[in-house]
């Protein structure tokens, strides 16, 4: 397995990625699925490396994108020094292989790096067998609430019930 940034190449593949998972959610999950995600915010993620890669068997197994900054969703706790994961994508045909927890491994390396107490992460919709994972995962849930203005973000937000994740990281 390697992670690594993922390139203007990978384009196609993210996006039948994010297909993937849409259809999916749009099966189990009705009230709340992504939206179709434009090319250009997910090229310009990838040309500002924030666009990363699972690879494993020389396939794209698992993707997702970093932020440093979440002003909209996490409000007055954006000021904390964190990366935020956003949008995971796994390749069906990798389905079990535990992908955020390699993820979170992943990021407590990248975190430190970067100088950052805190990896968060968050999701839409109430859904226990989610929340449960990302617990298992490493995360600490930290509740649900509605955003105080979902303007500029992605549809799925409007009026969404927002699951807050975090893993507090040791101090340097």
């Amino acid at each position: 397995m390697k992670i690594e940034n993922s390139t203007i190449s990978d384009i196609d593949e993210i996006f039948k990625l994010y297909k993937i998972a849409t259809d999916f959610q749009k099966i189990n999950f009705p009230e709340n699925q992504w939206p179709e995600f434009e090319r250009d915010l997910i090229a310009n993620e990838i040309f500002e490396k924030q666009q990363w890669k699972m690879v494993l068997d020389n396939q794209i197994a698992c993707i997702w994108a970093v932020n440093f900054s979440d002003p909209q969703i996490w409000e007055e706790k954006n000021a904390d020094p964190a990366i935020y994961i956003h949008r995971i994508a796994a390749n069906p045909n990798f389905r079990g292989q535990k992908f955020v927890t390699k993820i979170v491994a992943w990021a407590k390396e990248y975190a430190f790096l970067k100088n950052k107490l805190f990896i968060r992460m968050d999701t839409c919709g109430d859904n226990k067998r989610l929340i449960k994972y990302y617990e298992n995962s490493g995360f600490d849930f930290l509740g649900i609430s509605k955003l105080k203005s979902a303007e500029g973000l992605p549809c799925h937000y409007k009026n969404a019930d927002v699951c807050f994740f975090e893993i507090k990281l040791n101090e340097k």
